[in-house]
């Protein structure tokens, strides 16, 4: 379609001046429509069929503020690729061959280390193109497949906001950001300050108001109204609200029900004028928490850089009116009025009529005869099907869950696109990895970490087998060809006993796993169990009030089962009390012995020490699942301790008094002391201090990622050892720290 000429609209009044003469004599009749229209933006009228609904979801609209939310999201990209995506450490991420993966998808494999450098490469010159608009859709593409790829080649590295940023990033791709503020539009003045339709803002604006409404729905799980999720009241941004109330409550009320309240609500702050400004503050603060506390990369800035889409769409233009023409050389040109038609939206007829049109000299004769579309083509409604589609893919995703029943375990399914955020907390405990060689009968077990450095991967049955299926083949690099695979995984679920999460007598290699099904080896949460948390936080704290060397695991396990534990030596003071229930413990002779075990019986309420530097089997024998508690001291660090506090009131002005002369642990009592003076003296870094090593590490980052494009391009173009480029780059930097959803 050809685009219509800007001087037809101008002349005898341009579009937007006919919208709003035909809109006030139709809202001047319609009474409680004209209410209804102030509310919403749109009258009762556009829903009354399918064509009025592609009017309204063509309208034509200003494009500033969708240009903002490009311009800050490309910006917040070009330093995400380097952090959080992994440009900076890309050889510790895919450098290894051996390292297991865990794709959505079994055929989606790595690259050659070289390739992977350079994919990261493309979606960081994506991002620069998304920021400055040019060649956008070229440059959204960039962006957009390398994401996406890295995002299903790795399920361990799920969060749900990388996915909110795939899906920015597709919706840029799809809609019109370069419109305004763009190189696009600075070299094609068709593009520049052209109208974008209504639907490219109610696709952004409806998927930030589902981020928020959808975590508040996941946030009325019984976990997190019962307060039991997280634990955050000692970080310092909460310092505010203790001069009123206990870190409990600062937990319960603030953490999880301000938490559950912000998320349900806001969204609908945002959407009404009358509360948009008490939407945006609260919003604001939220997310600027949620960026101390928490190492989730440019997530916190992103949301706030997407508050100002539920404003009116020209609120930039104001803004850039501020700045001084001497120095608009990086702002737009702006002129409200200059605005044109875009053949992706549709007009009024009334904008076109005569009395919107000039026709009195022969040039604006000819331009008269292009007109804007009035009538919707099969573009207009395309555009609006995928936006009602793509709404109501969003809407489902989050709760496809009784269809995708192979990635559900205690949870559903694969945490990184439910918005289910920071609902789950986990605490792995214990991860033994058994094989059994089939042609010699040999048993070992394998490091659970070997060729893996997460635990994501014990939480999903899905990746369990896959775990299962690389393991195997490394194994068989290692010549051992015919094997069976035993896992046995206890986590805690938001502070619940430690139990296991599958049936550690399953060959995982040969056990059934279907995407469309349950998965019958998964051990069920013990939830009749649940209402312990308040006592075992009592017990907890009885023992720990009296000397923080206390450790103390609480365990339940189903009848039938047992458990393998041992005591290292230096842990002088084990007992196991059963709480429910009835076990029977078997103490393992140490090795070399002719001993025989010895099996004990241990009742509810009753307990029984646990000698160290052994093995010990735990049976459940009662017909119900057993509840029991262990209780360590180490006994080597608490007299190493009594003894350091004899040291340090021994200590008179810095002199060591001679008895201590000769003691071995002398240097290691120096070093306390001086580290406990420092703390006492109050040394904290400033905050001067701390920025520095905070934009040191950072720069270092930055600039190994640099390294690592140059090796790749030498490797691919030069033919140089990539390897060989590692080995000397690695000379100089150390390991990037982890940074994490």
């Amino acid at each position: 379609m050809e685009r219509p000429s800007k001087k037809q609209l101008k002349k005898g009044g341009d579009v937007a001046k006919c919208e709003e003469k035909t809109s006030s004599c139709q809202e001047g009749e319609e009474g409680e429509g004209n209410k209804f229209k102030q509310l919403f933006g749109f009258r009762t009228s556009d829903l009354t069929s399918w064509n009025r609904f592609v009017h309204l979801m063509s309208r034509p609209t200003d494009p500033a503020s969708l240009a903002c939310l490009r311009f800050f999201f490309g910006l917040l990209m070009v330093f995400d690729v380097l952090e959080e995506r992994g440009l900076g450490s890309a050889d510790f991420l895919w450098g290894n061959e051996e390292q297991c993966r865990f794709p959505l998808f079994s055929f989606l494999s790595p690259l050659p280390l070289q390739w992977m450098v350079m994919l990261y490469f493309v979606m960081w010159l994506g991002a620069i193109g998304i920021m400055l608009g040019i060649e956008y859709r070229v440059s959204c593409a960039m962006f957009l497949l390398p994401y996406w790829y890295f995002i299903l080649l790795e399920k361990t590295r799920w969060n749900n906001h990388s996915y909110l940023f795939g899906i920015i990033a597709f919706l840029l791709l799809v809609t019109d950001g370069h419109h305004f503020w763009s190189l696009d539009g600075f070299f094609d003045k068709d593009v520049r300050n052209a109208d974008v339709p209504l639907w490219n803002y109610t696709l952004f604006r409806t998927q930030i108001f589902l981020v928020y409404f959808l975590a508040g729905v996941k946030k009325l799980d019984i976990d997190w109204v019962s307060g039991y999720s997280m634990a955050l009241a000692s970080h310092w941004v909460f310092e505010p609200f203790k001069f009123v109330m206990t870190e409990e409550q600062v937990d319960y009320v603030v953490v999880h029900l301000g938490g559950l309240t912000i998320d349900l609500f806001v969204g609908f702050l945002l959407f009404f004028d009358k509360t948009r400004l008490m939407g945006m503050l609260i919003s604001g603060s939220f997310h600027l928490m949620n960026s101390q506390l928490f190492s989730i990369g440019m997530f916190p800035w992103a949301m706030l850089g997407t508050i100002p889409l539920f404003c009116y769409p020209n609120w930039p233009r104001p803004l850039f009116r501020l700045v001084p023409r001497a120095m608009r050389i990086l702002t737009p040109d702006d002129d409200s009025d200059d605005r044109q038609p875009s053949p992706h939206c549709l007009y009024p007829k009334e904008s076109v009529k005569p009395e919107c049109k000039n026709t009195s000299d022969t040039e604006d004769s000819v331009s008269s005869q292009i007109t804007p579309p009035t009538r919707p083509s099969l573009r207009h409604h395309a555009t609006t099907l995928f936006s009602v589609l793509f709404i109501l893919w969003q809407l489902f995703l989050p709760f496809s869950h009784s269809i995708t029943k192979g990635h559900n375990s205690w949870t559903e399914g694969v945490y990184g696109y439910s918005w289910d955020m920071m609902i789950h907390s986990r605490d792995t405990q214990h991860v033994r990895i058994t094989f059994v060689d089939k042609d010699t009968g040999r048993q070992g077990y394998l490091n659970p970490h070997m060729w893996t450095n997460t635990w994501r991967w014990a939480s999903h049955p899905d990746m369990m087998k896959q775990y299962a299926k690389c393991i195997a083949e490394n194994l068989r690099k290692h010549d051992v060809n015919n094997v069976e695979l035993y896992f046995d995984v206890w986590i805690s679920l938001n502070k619940r006993f430690q139990q296991r999460i599958v049936d550690p007598r399953v060959d995982m290699l040969t056990a059934d796993w279907n995407l469309f099904k349950a998965t019958p080896w998964v051990m069920p949460l013990l939830a009749d169990l649940t209402d312990w948390r308040g006592k075992l936080v009592e017990i907890e704290n009885h023992y720990l009030n009296s000397t923080t060397l206390y450790d103390i695991v609480f365990v339940a396990d189903f009848p039938g089962l047992h458990l393998e534990n041992y005591v290292h030596e230096d842990i002088g003071n084990a007992s196991i009390m059963v709480l429910q229930g009835q076990v029977v413990v078997e103490l393992i002779p140490e090795e070399g012995s002719d001993a025989s075990p010895e099996n004990l019986t241990v009742s509810q309420d009753h307990e029984m020490q646990i000698p160290g530097g052994r093995f010990h089997n735990v049976y459940t024998v009662s017909d119900g699942p057993s509840c029991y508690m262990y209780l360590y001291l180490n006994t080597t660090e608490l007299t190493f301790m009594e003894s350091f506090q004899e040291f340090e009131l021994s200590v008179n002005d810095g002199e060591v008094p001679a008895k201590w002369a000769k003691d071995p642990r002398l240097d290691q009592f120096k070093e306390l002391l001086k580290a406990k003076q420092n703390q006492d003296d109050g040394e904290i870094p400033s905050f001067g201090d701390r920025l520095t090593v905070y934009m040191q590490r950072r720069y270092n980052q930055y600039v190994r990622g640099a390294r690592l494009v140059k090796g790749a391009l030498m490797t691919i173009f030069q033919g140089h050892s990539f390897q060989a480029y590692l080995e000397g780059l690695n000379s100089n930097f150390t390991k990037p720290e982890k940074g994490r959803k």
